[in-house]
């Protein structure tokens, strides 16, 4: 899902040093313009010890402990082990020899968002820095402490060694010396040759936890005198809330107040009505037994046909420039072949399996403290702050493991929620959504239409493409001043910046209006726009009468990582062999903002007239892997997730509701529907560090649709369609 947060930078003149008093913890960090070295008193165990402003990344207590401070909250994608794993790899620890603790929103820990397939690439270069930093001070204080040449002594799992005589120095005796040395200018890092840990398959510190049961998410989150909070809102999303009669709600047991709320998401504020209680299922037996009022306005007439009726309309206008390279409109007139396809995907909802909620207590002096599921503690304390106009230095955020985001944690309304009821009640209040507040109220994913048009040469050379999308914005439903004057990027995702040598293609953007909130959703519009440019790709090569890879190899003489992506998939995929009666095979690629994937899916057709998903064969390009397994297991639930998208349940309205509302209507794909997916990683070291969570979605609904195609001549151009039914 997902936003690109700002990149940290660390400039190592920036690293700071602080004395440390007998018994306080040697720690250093970095923020997104600083770094330093400070004691610290709020690590079990350390003595009260002067702060310096920066919380730090490690922590060596003169007991021997270490711990290490994860950045990026883990919503399933492996951080927890990836982002530590770089600080340890050069500090020469292994992650069962230290302490994982997660930051929480302090503006000195720099960005701390997991969004955009950023956290790996964002974070790579730099806590390696802060490792190999760490590391060397040790070793420096070594060479004090037995008076002998740095050179001779050698750190590694948590200790100092002086290697002609053997002599050895836990990283805890020699944190006070080293706590008082310069911090290195330019710490030498490893060379990856050297890697114990990065660039292999590790397990993950976090799974045992989830396994046995102690992992903490948000919805485990419990204080002493909390209360629990369920809140009726309007089913016409924008509803406003006319009265409401608690009379009966109040009479249900362990109910213990009624009282309106308001959600505020993005520039949006819609009211509810909450029901606090001693339970969670007396506040849920509560809010069923309200009798509520909304004024729906026109609202009720809102329903996915005519919506829909109107995107096909609006493809006859022009819309707004977004990318153009050459003259379209000229070589598509003159073009001897032309081609022109509509495609159409789906409003879709996020649907975590860990639903919306937060702990949230309001506490004397405007001060306010919170447990929750999100994709970042500094965006939870920036909109805590916003909305509740409190100081930031007021708020303290705990971020706990996430039962998946997909960039539906980007967006804090059922945290600022949770703290509104608690000021209204005076209480602790333990907000939880049910599944069906998730699936119907939304933000979601929006729908995008494509008009696409080609013109090819007389030998079926692709000489002009115009990509241009027909859909609401994201960014129109979040920002009060949006100017529908300009392209929005975020709308025309991808769709200029693939590198196919097209000498004439333009992508154009049509703006409409829509009164349900949207938020990106994992690949943002790549998720949709993939499968509209790639199956169009796939139409083009029909019509030229060619192969679906060799025609996209063929429009790809120059080098380029799609190139190489593409000549490994054609080779993994064993492309070139023939398949058994009744299979085809088909191919996408997709490059966007977060990184850069292929995949072939091969498909069968049934006696029963029905398609079965047999394999998907991906290929990503990182540049740079840090744990192989964790980027197969990312692409496993990528190919998982756009599979349920594309062949499922979209979110469809009629009379300004959500017609879908619960897994049985909004359905998830089983596990007897999940294909065998083979992953193979192009990692060569290069500069470009690519992301992982989202690349492997784009490419999987296109593969599809055109696999579909391969073997029972059918083109699908909507989403989505049912396998059962081709």
């Amino acid at each position: 899902m997902s936003q690109k947060p700002t990149q940290p930078t660390l400039d190592r003149r920036h690293f700071l040093k602080a004395a440390s008093l007998t018994g306080a913890a040697f720690a250093l960090g970095l923020s997104s313009t600083e770094a330093a070295v400070q004691n610290l008193s709020t690590v079990p165990g350390a003595a009260p010890a002067p702060s310096f402003g920066l919380t730090p990344y490690i922590q060596i207590e003169p007991s021997g402990r270490i711990t290490l401070l994860n950045p990026v909250p883990e919503i399933g994608q492996g951080t927890y082990q990836s982002l530590p794993a770089l600080m340890a790899e050069e500090l020469g620890v292994s992650l069962d020899q230290v302490t994982i603790r997660q930051t929480n929103g302090a503006p000195q820990y720099g960005p701390q968002t997991a969004g955009g397939s950023y956290s790996v690439r964002g974070q790579y270069k730099a806590l390696r820095q802060v490792g190999a930093s760490a590391r060397e001070m040790l070793r420096q204080a070594a060479s004090q402490q037995w008076n002998v040449s740095v050179d001779e002594c050698e750190a590694d799992r948590a200790v100092v060694t002086h290697k002609p005589t053997g002599r050895k120095l836990t990283y805890g005796q020699l944190a006070e010396t080293a706590a008082k040395l310069p911090v290195p200018k330019e710490p030498t890092l490893k060379d990856p040759s050297t890697f114990r840990m990065l660039g292999k398959p590790m397990p993950r510190p976090d799974i045992p936890l989830k396994v046995t049961g102690k992992a903490q998410f948000g919805i485990d989150a419990s204080v002493k005198g909390m209360v629990y909070a369920s809140v009726e809102r309007c089913p016409v999303i924008g509803g406003k809330l006319i009265s409401y009669d608690a009379s009966q709600a109040t009479r249900q047991k362990g109910v213990l107040n009624v009282v309106r709320v308001e959600r505020v998401l993005n520039k949006n504020r819609y009211e509810g009505v909450a029901v606090i209680a001693d339970s969670y299922w007396a506040a849920l037996k509560g809010r069923k037994a309200l009798r509520v009022q909304w004024d729906t306005k026109e609202l009720d007439q809102f329903n996915s046909v005519d919506y829909e009726k109107k995107l096909r309309d609006l493809a006859q206008a022009d819309g707004i420039t977004g990318h153009n390279v050459g003259d379209f409109d000229k070589t598509f007139a003159e073009a001897p072949t032309k081609l022109e396809a509509f495609y159409e995907t789906p409003i879709v909802s996020h649907s975590t399996m860990e639903p919306m909620n937060a702990l949230a207590h309001w506490q004397p002096q405007d001060k306010v403290e919170v447990w929750v599921s999100a994709q970042g503690p500094d965006l939870v304390k920036d909109e805590l702050a916003r909305v509740l106009n409190l100081p930031k230095e007021n708020i303290t955020v705990h971020v706990l493991f996430n039962g998946g985001g997909f960039g539906r944690r980007l967006t804090q309304d059922y945290a600022t929620e949770a703290a509104l009821l608690s000021k209204a009640t005076g209480k602790p209040v333990k907000l939880v959504w049910t599944r069906e507040d998730d699936t119907t109220q939304g933000p979601f994913r929006p729908m995008t239409f494509s008009a696409l048009r080609a013109g090819l040469s007389a030998d079926g050379k692709a000489i002009a493409l115009q990509h241009k999308v027909i859909s609401p914005s994201i960014d129109a439903t979040m920002d009060a001043k949006y100017d529908k004057t300009k392209p929005d990027g975020t709308m025309l995702e991808g769709t200029g910046d693939q590198k196919y040598e097209i000498p004439n293609l333009n992508t154009r953007y049509v703006h409409a209006d829509i009164q349900i909130p949207l938020t990106y959703w994992r690949s943002v519009t790549s998720s949709t726009l993939a499968f509209s440019h790639e199956c169009f790709l796939d139409e083009m090569a029909h019509k030229a009468g060619q192969d679906p890879m060799a025609y996209r190899l063929s429009m790809l003489t120059k080098d380029s990582d799609t190139k190489r992506v593409l000549t490994k998939l054609r080779e993994v995929s064993g492309w070139d062999k023939p398949l058994p009666a009744g299979w085809g095979r088909g191919v996408a690629q997709w490059e966007f903002f977060a990184g850069l994937a292929g995949q072939v899916v091969e498909v069968s057709k049934q006696t029963d007239g029905s398609v079965k998903v047999e394999k998907v064969y991906c290929v990503i390009d990182l540049g740079t892997v840090v744990n192989p397994d964790a980027v197969k297991a990312q692409i496993e639930g990528s190919v998982a997730m756009a599979l349920t998208a594309a062949t499922k349940d979209g979110i469809t309205f009629a009379h300004g509701q959500a017609v879908q509302t619960n897994f049985n209507t909004n359905r998830m794909l089983r596990i007897n529907e999940m294909p065998a997916v083979e992953v193979h990683i192009l990692a060569d070291g290069g500069p470009t560090i690519k992301g992982v969570g989202e690349p492997g979605l784009p490419p999987l609904a296109p593969a599809l649709a055109n696999a579909v195609f391969a073997a029972t001549g059918k083109r699908i151009r909507r989403l989505p369609f049912d396998l059962a039914a081709v």
